[in-house]
């Protein structure tokens, strides 16, 4: 069941639908650099390129998750 986030970017209001799991990685990124979630939405959507924003969000959590041991996630 994927959840939905609403969030402004570029002053254009859009949501982004992830897994749970995804969420929980992108809130823990967030909190580790003293970011709010919109804020690190923000940068994510700033370097994707062409890459959907949900792609984009999904890579960032996993390059959270692999920055981490396994039993740290979740």
């Amino acid at each position: 069941m994927l959840k939905k986030r609403s969030v402004v970017l570029s002053g254009h209001a859009t949501s982004v639908a992830l897994e749970p799991e995804f969420w929980a990685l992108l809130d823990r990124l967030a909190a580790s650099e003293g970011l709010s979630g919109a804020a690190l939405l923000a940068r994510i959507d700033a370097n994707r390129g062409r890459r959907p924003l949900a792609s984009a969000c999904r890579l960032a959590a996993l390059a959270e998750a692999t920055r981490r041991p396994a039993d740290e996630v979740g």
